[in-house]
């Protein structure tokens, strides 16, 4: 039998073209030393910083990142179970960043950091996969913030506005109201959903008890708002290297919302995202860092915190239009301790965005909520971010509450006032009682520039400072019957024009004179049959 040598060698080619497809060269490494969510591994010389490691554990495949580069060996954080690597275990660098799925696949889902449900539903399929840490988009692709992102919150949409595309902090000491104020924030934008204004909404849980982020999830669900959110859920019973990564993923899936202006097929183009609370991830970041060995600065922190919060929050923008105008709305939460806003991680923050919402206890605790101080809050943003004819009535409302307040010291010593001072006494407490608002009823931009014209224009200085709610349920009613034409022209134009101003006024005082009679004669306020007779 004639062996040919041709043959011999085109079956040893393909033998070894077959072994080569199957062959996979990755750098190994050890761990040689493991705790609270930290490993140190040698044998990877060519380990890059934010690596992706996968450590071969006996409990299955961990992923892991490569936070610092030493001489012998690399400081890694492990995201998941870290008690399931051993000493020992081989560690494989994978040549990639961190990832996490995007896409409209995840809205109405609570998810991990890594992208993984909680919440016992079905398995995500994202088409997309979007890089955890990333550079902001640059000056070039931005513009200037211009168009409102209405929170339905009356003192903060009049006083403090925040524009699509701003960074505005929400500060104060715990339990003051931060988290209702951004949640409110989240279901105002339900009547936006199916428009072209539509806004996507990402609340990011870092430190939080379960049963806090359970009953956020239950409230945004309750109130149809899940429908257009993603629950981002790092608990405080969660590792610290989870805690520390859970903003960036958020912030992550929402920028795949944020670029889709620029692919022009008709999705969500604009997306809010709410970090609570940036305090708690500045904490599991120190003791990442103390862990991994780098020296501590003030307050035990290490001196790259600053940067911790400043590369996460420079990714929200308004970006051009010429990448598609989306925007990426940021609402950081801060945690002060007794009103200490000039701690370290306070002052960090503030220097980072564009204002700050700042709860006072005070205020909560003497029933003035949401609790916002109008002195320390400030929007650097302003009338820019406000539509119209709200910025028409509201452009001295900070300044007469501020006086208001003043006043109010100088009156508690018991001096004797002239009726005009007593009268800017009475009018500043029905504004101050007009902007309480209780929680998770957000305002129609409309309606609250009705209720504010009625208070700033002295529709509500003969009303009982009692009475002042009452009045506001009933007016608002009564714009959505007798004077609904005008709401339906105020909504439209979205400014006060003269003729629409004395439309108004007009309304108003026919509504305020029979809603008066009708309090004092007994009957029912503001019944159909009497408003506007």
């Amino acid at each position: 039998m004639k062996i040919r040598t041709d043959e011999i060698a085109s079956v040893i080619r393909t033998e070894l073209e077959q072994y080569a497809n199957e062959l996979e060269v990755s750098e190994v490494g050890r761990v040689v030393e493991v705790g609270d969510g930290i490993a140190r591994v040698y044998g990877l010389a060519n380990a890059m910083a934010g690596e992706l490691l996968e450590f071969q554990s006996e409990g299955g495949a961990v992923m892991g990142q490569v936070m610092n580069l030493e001489m012998d060996t690399v400081g890694a954080v492990i995201y998941g179970d870290y008690l399931k690597v051993k000493e020992g275990d081989l560690v494989k660098s994978t040549g990639r960043l961190l990832e996490v799925p995007v896409g409209e696949s995840m809205l109405g889902r609570v998810v991990d950091p890594l992208g993984r449900p909680l919440d016992d539903g079905p398995a995500i399929e994202a088409a997309e996969y979007r890089k955890v840490d990333i550079i902001a988009p640059g000056i070039a692709d931005r513009q200037p913030v211009s168009e409102p992102l209405q929170f339905g919150v009356k003192a903060v949409d009049a006083m403090i506005p925040v524009g699509r595309g701003q960074r505005e902090l929400v500060i104060g000491d715990r339990k003051t109201g931060k988290t209702a104020v951004c949640i409110d924030a989240i279901i105002n934008q339900k009547q936006y959903w199916g428009t072209d204004d539509a806004v996507v909404c990402i609340y990011v849980a870092v430190g939080q008890k379960e049963s806090t982020v359970a009953a956020v999830v239950e409230k945004l669900r309750k109130h149809g708002a899940m429908d257009y959110t993603i629950v981002v859920n790092a608990a405080s019973s969660d590792p610290a290297p989870m805690q520390y990564v859970a903003p960036y993923s958020g912030c992550a899936m929402g920028e795949y919302f944020m670029w889709q202006g620029k692919e022009g097929n008709g999705k969500p183009k604009h997306a809010l995202l709410v970090y609570d609370d940036l305090s708690k991830q500045a904490v599991a970041y120190r003791q990442l860092s103390l862990l991994l060995r780098r020296p501590p600065g003030r307050e035990a922190y290490p001196g790259d915190v600053f940067y911790l919060h400043s590369r996460l929050l420079e990714r929200a923008t308004k970006l051009s239009d010429e990448n598609g105008g989306g925007s990426l709305t940021a609402l950081p939460i801060i945690e002060t301790q007794e009103g200490d806003v000039s701690a370290y991680i306070p002052t960090n923050v503030i220097s980072i965005t564009d204002g700050q919402i700042y709860l006072e206890p005070e205020l909560f605790f003497s029933g003035v909520r949401p609790a916002i101080n109008v002195g320390i809050s400030v929007s650097r943003v302003g009338g820019a971010a406000q539509i119209g004819a709200m910025k028409k009535i509201a452009g001295s409302l900070r300044l007469d509450l501020a006086a208001f307040r003043e006043l109010e010291a100088f009156a508690q010593l018991g001096t004797e006032l002239d009726k005009a001072t007593q009268n800017q006494l009475d009018r500043g407490a029905r504004m101050v009682e007009l902007l309480k608002q209780p929680e998770f009823t957000p305002f129609h931009v409309v309606d609250q520039v009705i209720s504010i014209f009625a208070g700033t224009r002295g529709y509500l200085d003969e009303v009982a400072l009692t009475d002042v709610r009452q009045f506001e349920k009933d007016l608002l009613e009564a714009f959505q019957t007798s004077y609904k034409p005008l709401w339906d022209k105020i909504n439209t134009e979205r400014k006060l024009s003269d003729e629409i101003n004395s439309e108004l006024e007009e309304a108003l005082k026919a509504f305020s004179g029979d809603w008066l009679r009708n309090k004092k004669s007994g009957q029912p306020a503001g019944e159909p049959a009497t408003v506007g007779a």
